[in-house]
């Protein structure tokens, strides 16, 4: 069994304040991560930091880009337990997209559609959501979603996942050294201690 991450957003752009109103949910964006350091964090989002138009497939950092940008953006990271071959799957399709990005574009249309309870979907065009729904559905992991319409906010009603953190983004990273780092004390502590 192999974990992967789920991360939920809300940044404060102004895109994202529209979802968030159309929507009512606490977050307005989602993304795949296969790390717990969230170095390799993928969705369709902005191409660029200061460009709300530009959008396709970005490789997500903590610390880069639009998330350096808008700091105080806060997240729900879950991590979920998926077969080796279904992680094999995910990653491979993560990286074969990734090969040819140019081809994904960002779908505005599927994303705005949603405020209007409709569904858009565009050959090679994702929204985030979509893509992270995309992926699962394609390793064959269910996770019960959505037929249609999938929103961010339908991935904290998945079953048999894990908190692994809340509060801000640019935050969480300090968080994990910190944990990992009082795991380091506690087994030092209790092996002194025999």
């Amino acid at each position: 069994m192999k974990k992967i991450y789920i991360v939920l957003t809300y940044s404060g752009t102004t895109l994202s304040k529209i979802i968030k109103h159309w929507t009512k949910d606490e977050f307005s964006h989602v993304s795949i991560a296969l790390d717990e350091d969230l170095q390799e964090m993928y969705s369709f989002g902005r191409l660029h930091p200061y460009n709300p138009i530009s959008g396709g497939f970005v490789h997500e950092r903590i610390n880069e880009g639009t998330y350096k940008r808008f700091f105080r953006t806060k997240a729900c990271v879950y991590s979920i337990e998926i077969e080796d071959q279904q992680f094999v799957d995910i990653r491979n399709t993560i990286y074969a997209m990734w090969e040819n990005r140019k081809k994904y574009k960002f779908n505005i249309i599927g994303l705005l559609a949603i405020g209007f309870k409709k569904e858009v979907k565009i050959h090679n065009y994702f929204y985030c959501a979509e893509f992270v729904k995309y992926l699962f559905e394609k390793a064959n992991v269910n996770l019960n979603l959505p037929k249609k319409m999938i929103r961010p906010e339908n991935f904290k009603d998945i079953e048999n996942k894990e908190l692994v953190y809340e509060g801000l983004l640019n935050k969480y990273k300090k968080k994990t050294l910190l944990k990992e780092y009082i795991e380091v004390l506690t087994y030092k502590t209790a092996n002194q201690n025999k």
